[in-house]
C-alpha cells in the first residue's frame, strides 16, 4: 500500500523495545478503524492524504513511541483493562497535541449519536469510557449534548472527571507523560505516573452508580479527590471463590451427639435449672447436630477471628460452611467467598475477611441453591448489607430481607449461636440492622 506511515523509523524508546520489520495494513479514518499491535509489529492505518488520515496515522505512531510493548511492563494492580485502554488513548492524544497535530480532527461525527444511544441504554460505565476517548479531540461537547436530554446529571459528573484528569496531568508534567524509562517497578515512567492514575479515576467512575441528583453528584465529585472514599455503586460485586483453600478430614465423633438440657431423663445433670430455667430442663438428652448451610459475614464490623472459626469448624463437621467478605472497589482480583467446611471436610486453615461486605445477596442465593431438602440455612450477620464499594444500600438490604423471609433463613449474630440454630432453635433478641428493619416491615410490626 502507498501509506506514508513508516513505523520502522520510530525510535527513542528506553524500555528495551527492539525495532524490526512491520506489517502495515490498510485501515480507515474513523473510530476503531486503525490499530497498533506492538508485540506483533502490526500496524493498521488509513493511507489517505487528507488531514484526518494524517492525524490517525500519527496517533498510531505515537503508540509505537510511548505505549508499553510487553505484558510485564503493565502495573501489578487490579484495574480493568478497559480503563487502562481509555487512559492510554487519552495520554497518546495529549502528547500528539503537544507535538502540533490537530487532534480535533479525530472527531468523526458519531459523538452525539453515540452518547444518545448510551444514555437511552443507561450505560453509565461505557459513557465514562467513551467520554475519555473523545476528551481533547473536539468531540466532547457534542458527546455531552447527546447525554443531556436523557441523563441531565451525567454531563456535570463527566466534567468533574475531566477536571480531575487535568489535575493529574498537571501534577505529573508533560515531560513525564512521554517518558519510557523503566521504573523500579518495571513499568515505563510515563505510563506509571500518568496513564495508571487516570485509569484509577476511570475505574472508580465506571463502577460508581450514575449520579441522579445533586446529592449523588456531590458524592461522586468527592470520590474523585485524592484519598477519597469511592462513591456508592448500588450493586453487589460478583462472587469470586477462593480456589486456593486446602482441606482435611474432620474428626468424626460417631453419631456426633451432644448432651442437651431436657425436661425428662434418667440423670439430673443440671439441677440448678430447676430454679433458673422456667421449663425446668434439669435432665440431659443426647441429640445429634444435623447438617445444614452456614453463611458467615466476615466483614470488619463482625470481628470474626480465625480462632472463633476454628472452634465452629470443630463442632459442626456435617454442615456446609462458607465465609464471605469483599474488598471495597475490587474488580475481581481478590476472592470474596470461601468454603470453610464441606460436609465432613474442613479448611486446614481459616481465612480472614477483606474488610467489606459487598456480596451478601449473591452468597445467600448460592446458599439457597446448595441446601438439601429441608436443611436449615443459617446466616451469621449483623444485618448491615453493603454494595461493592461497601456503602449501605436500601435496595440491596431489601433484596436480602426478602430472601431471608421467603426461604426462612435463620439469622444469628454470634458464631456460638450457629449450632442451636441448626438444631431448629429460633433465637430471639438482638438487632439485625437494615435487614432486620425490613423484616419487621414485612411481618407487619
Amino acid at each position: 500500500m502507498s501509506s506514508s506511515a513508516y513505523p520502522e523509523l520510530v525510535h527513542g524508546r528506553r524500555d528495551g523495545f527492539a525495532q524490526g520489520p512491520w506489517r502495515v495494513e490498510e485501515g480507515e479514518a474513523r473510530r476503531g478503524g486503525a490499530s497498533c499491535n506492538l508485540s506483533e509489529r502490526q500496524l493498521r492505518v488509513p493511507s489517505g492524504t487528507d488531514e484526518v488520515s494524517r492525524v490517525v496515522r500519527a496517533h498510531e505512531l505515537m503508540h509505537i513511541r510511548i505505549s508499553p510493548h510487553r505484558s510485564e511492563h503493565l502495573p501489578d494492580e487490579d484495574l480493568p483493562a478497559r480503563a487502562l485502554e481509555c487512559a492510554e488513548e487519552y495520554r497518546v492524544n495529549l502528547l500528539l497535541a503537544r507535538t502540533g497535530f490537530d487532534v480535533g480532527s479525530l472527531r468523526d461525527g458519531s459523538e452525539r449519536s453515540g452518547a444518545q444511544r448510551l444514555a437511552a441504554g443507561d450505560q453509565w460505565s461505557e459513557a465514562v469510557c467513551f467520554f475519555l476517548a473523545v476528551l481533547g479531540t473536539g468531540g466532547e461537547a457534542d458527546f455531552l449534548r447527546g447525554l443531556r436530554a436523557t441523563r441531565p446529571s451525567w454531563p456535570a459528573a463527566l466534567r468533574s472527571l475531566k477536571k480531575a484528569v487535568a489535575s493529574l496531568v498537571l501534577a505529573a508534567g508533560y515531560e513525564v507523560a512521554g517518558d519510557t524509562n523503566l521504573t523500579e517497578a518495571g513499568v515505563p515512567r510515563g505510563y506509571l505516573e500518568v496513564t495508571v492514575p487516570i485509569a484509577r479515576l476511570v475505574a472508580r467512575s465506571m463502577s460508581a452508580a450514575a449520579p441522579l441528583d445533586q446529592e449523588s453528584l456531590r458524592t461522586f465529585r468527592r470520590s474523585l479527590e485524592p484519598g477519597a472514599r469511592r462513591a456508592p455503586s448500588g450493586v453487589f460485586a460478583d462472587l469470586r471463590w477462593d480456589e486456593s483453600m486446602t482441606y482435611v478430614a474432620a474428626p468424626r465423633r460417631r453419631a456426633h451427639r451432644r448432651p442437651r438440657p431436657s425436661t425428662t431423663g434418667t440423670v439430673m445433670r443440671y439441677p440448678s435449672r430447676l430454679l433458673t430455667d422456667h421449663l425446668c430442663r434439669a435432665f440431659s438428652r443426647k441429640t445429634a447436630v444435623p447438617g445444614g448451610v452456614v453463611v458467615i459475614d466476615q466483614s470488619g464490623s463482625m470481628d470474626v477471628t480465625c480462632d472463633d472459626l476454628d472452634k465452629l469448624l470443630a463442632g459442626a463437621p456435617d454442615a456446609l460452611i462458607v465465609g464471605y467478605s469483599h474488598r471495597p472497589g475490587d474488580h475481581g482480583g481478590v476472592a470474596n467467598a470461601w468454603v470453610l467446611a464441606a460436609r465432613g471436610r474442613v479448611a486446614a486453615q481459616a481465612r480472614p475477611g477483606n474488610i467489606g461486605n459487598g456480596v451478601d445477596g449473591p452468597v445467600l442465593r448460592w446458599a439457597v441453591g446448595q441446601a438439601r431438602g429441608n436443611e436449615p440455612i443459617v446466616w451469621v450477620t449483623d444485618g448491615q448489607v453493603t454494595d461493592s464499594h461497601d456503602h449501605p444500600c436500601h435496595s440491596l438490604s431489601l433484596e436480602c430481607a426478602r430472601l431471608v423471609h421467603r426461604r426462612r433463613i435463620r439469622m444469628v449474630r454470634e458464631l456460638e449461636e450457629v449450632e442451636p440454630a441448626l438444631r431448629g432453635q429460633w433465637l430471639k433478641g438482638g438487632s439485625f440492622g437494615r435487614v432486620g428493619k425490613e423484616l419487621l416491615v414485612m411481618k407487619g410490626f
